[in-house]
């Protein structure tokens, strides 16, 4: 009985925390006046009646009757009038009309101008920003960070996007990524975006100037953060590594590399943007690290059998040294904190995740 009681009674306050919620907590001025304002003339009113009317007004009475002025609702008087209080009644009359029309007129604006939708749109984001963990922080919303977050979206990963011209943010939708208007150069943008909390962050603007000052700041926040940079000049790449890029990717020498290798292996680089990028289920390629609570940590791949149960292909284990082993033997024993490249379907690799105990991770050269 106490439980049905208890539940019964924190409903309410749910449902009050919800609303609250719901409306945002720094109106503009003119909302803030325009809520207002309503109750000047009400308190001049009361107070005018009792001070004009006398004694025999109560305070109640003075509340009543300025009431129904401000309001139009034209009831009869609480008391006959003196000729002092029918002139402060034309008076109040008039004020009441002007206070509904100034309010009305200001909520209307606001509603109409964008202005509430904007500001509740904020107060979302800063709440969505606040309760972000383990997300994905992408530093410029260009051509190539709007790649980076489309790959994000297709993969159902939180993330905050952050650029400091509000305009490329016009038609960005998302059912997981939040935009943040603001330089990332900044150490309180990099703050508001959850750095402390991120899994991991990508700085891909077009000055290496720029991505080289984010990445120093980032690696000063958060030491156990995995960076990417993107380096526009060659020079640039060591400096980013430098000041703590665990990885810099140089996009016109990348694309080079990539044109160049469809040309001499057009098979290869079929399959490999097959398995990478999402466009056959039946085959994906994936890094997964096995966590020490793991039933795979101190078996040998023989005993595991992994491939055997699962149908997953070990094309290779990265040790938590860093040392790599590619096509692992049978009788490879598997440790805490090795990542293996796995090569299979899509619900193989999740099974083998819900199995195993693991977590995708992002793994820092």
């Amino acid at each position: 009985m106490d439980r049905q009681s208890s539940a019964r009674s924190s409903r309410p306050h749910s449902w009050i925390r919800r609303l609250r919620r719901s409306i945002p907590t720094r109106l503009p001025w003119r909302v803030w006046l325009a809520i207002i304002f309503p109750a000047i003339p009400l308190t001049i009113g009361t107070l005018g009646y009792r001070i004009i009317e006398g004694p025999h007004w109560t305070i109640a009475d003075a509340f009543y009757m300025t009431s129904i002025t401000l309001t139009t609702v034209g009831y009869l008087e609480v008391h006959e009038l003196s000729n002092p209080g029918r002139m402060f009644t034309v008076f109040l009359a008039f004020s009441g009309i002007f206070a509904l029309f100034f309010t009305a007129t200001e909520i209307i604006r606001t509603i109409v101008s964008g202005e509430f939708r904007h500001l509740l749109g904020k107060e979302r984001m800063a709440r969505a920003l606040a309760e972000m963990e383990n997300h994905f922080i992408v530093c410029g919303y260009g051509r190539m960070g709007h790649q980076v977050c489309a790959d994000f979206e297709k993969q159902r990963l939180p993330y905050v996007v952050i650029d400091q011209n509000e305009g490329v943010f016009k038609n960005f939708s998302s059912e997981f990524g939040v935009l943040l208007v603001g330089d990332a150069t900044q150490d309180d943008v990099l703050r508001k975006a959850g750095i402390t909390r991120a899994k991991a962050i990508t700085s891909v603007l077009s000055s290496d100037a720029a991505n080289l000052y984010i990445v120093l700041s980032a690696r000063l926040l958060s030491d156990r953060l995995v960076i990417v940079a993107r380096a526009e000049d060659s020079g640039a790449e060591e400096k980013l590594r430098r000041v703590g890029a665990n990885k810099v990717i140089s996009p016109y020498r990348i694309s080079g590399h990539r044109i160049a290798q469809a040309v001499m292996r057009p098979t290869v680089v079929n399959f490999l943007e097959m398995a990478t990028l999402d466009a056959h289920p039946e085959l994906q390629i994936e890094e997964i690290r096995l966590h020490p609570n793991s039933p795979y940590v101190g078996k040998t791949l023989r005993i595991a059998r992994i491939h055997q149960d699962l149908g997953i292909i070990i094309v290779g284990i990265v040790s938590a040294n860093g040392h790599i082993q590619f096509s692992p033997q049978a009788d490879t024993r598997l440790e805490a904190g090795d990542t293996l490249i796995t090569l299979g379907r899509r619900t193989q690799l999740d099974q083998l995740l819900r199995h195993g105990s693991m977590d995708e991770v992002i793994s820092p050269e």
